[in-house]
């Protein structure tokens, strides 16, 4: 079933959870959702970001991609049910305040579009396995999202960086 299907009712069932007892807990099943997505991205994040520190961006997609493979149902359900933007919402506001205590100053791209960038591409590529009828491997996809989401921005911003340090300034788009 896809979110806009699901009830309250059906929720209620299948958690075994009393009708009056989710409404303590929630208003809406939207504020369940945002629950569920807030708690699940946080887990992503709190996964990949010491990884990613560590400059080692194939062990950190890597990471990425074993949790939401281990949790494939879950995911499955939040991505391609009708939840992708809550999801994505979540990260993104997630990722913004992290990026937020990171950014070198000038850098460029400005690090909030390369936050949606990165946080997009990898939303839209998980939805995209998550789907797929032969999906790939863990590897074959954490192998797309840190060649074609995460080295792209890395590099940008290394570059960025050398150009500030030897005092160069980037090329405006026109």
């Amino acid at each position: 079933k896809v979110l806009e299907q699901i009830t309250i009712r059906d929720i209620c069932a299948v958690a075994d959870v009393g009708y009056t007892t989710f409404f303590r807990h929630h208003a809406t099943k939207e504020s369940l959702l945002n629950d569920v997505a807030a708690e699940q991205i946080g887990r992503l994040v709190g996964l990949t970001l010491p990884v990613a520190d560590t400059s080692d961006t194939r062990t950190a997609s890597i990471a990425l991609c074993t949790y939401v493979d281990e949790h494939r149902k879950l995911w499955s359900t939040l991505l391609t049910g009708g939840a992708a933007g809550a999801m994505r919402d979540e990260f993104l506001r997630l990722s913004r305040q992290i990026a937020a205590t990171r950014a070198q100053p000038g850098a460029w791209p400005p690090p909030d579009i390369a936050t949606i960038l990165v946080v997009s591409s990898t939303i839209e590529l998980l939805s995209w396995w998550l789907r797929d009828r032969k999906p790939l491997t863990i590897e074959q996809v954490a192998e797309i999202h840190e060649r074609v989401v995460i080295t792209p921005a890395v590099n940008t911003a290394r570059i960025t960086v050398g150009r500030a340090a030897r005092g160069t300034r980037h090329t405006k788009l026109r």
